[in-house]
């Protein structure tokens, strides 16, 4: 049974920085791609990075330029370097794996999902 589990979410001032850290555990899981997911209340969940296990990334624009996406394969976990939030960036984050289908930035696509960790920037 493949886990993810979130850490590093928190309260932090519109200007500042998370750093979100993915861990996975279950037999030799190794990913094919792994990204982040983001939803806010009374929203759909929608995505935020991903990067293959090849190092190549997808960041939506909504964050680009302000996050980052980096992957240690060899311990297969992904971290998000989050800088200069704004109160819009305020939501549940998701961890995801294994990309079953076409489409990274559809949450369907995903096969393994972590169970989130909060994220509030305040103004």
């Amino acid at each position: 049974q493949v886990q993810l589990v979130e850490s590093g979410g928190g309260l932090v001032q519109a200007g500042g920085s998370l750093r979100l850290s993915c861990a996975t555990s279950g037999r030799s899981f190794r990913s094919n791609y792994m990204g982040w997911f983001r939803q806010a209340p009374g929203k759909e969940r929608e995505f935020v990075a991903s990067i293959s296990n090849g190092g190549s990334t997808n960041t939506a624009d909504s964050v680009k330029g302000r996050f980052t996406i980096s992957r240690d394969s060899s311990k297969n976990t992904v971290d998000l370097q989050m800088h200069s939030l704004k109160p819009e960036d305020t939501a549940v984050y998701y961890c995801a794996a294994e990309l079953t289908a076409h489409g990274l930035s559809t949450v369907v696509s995903w096969k393994y999902w972590g169970q989130g960790t909060q994220v509030t920037v305040s103004s």
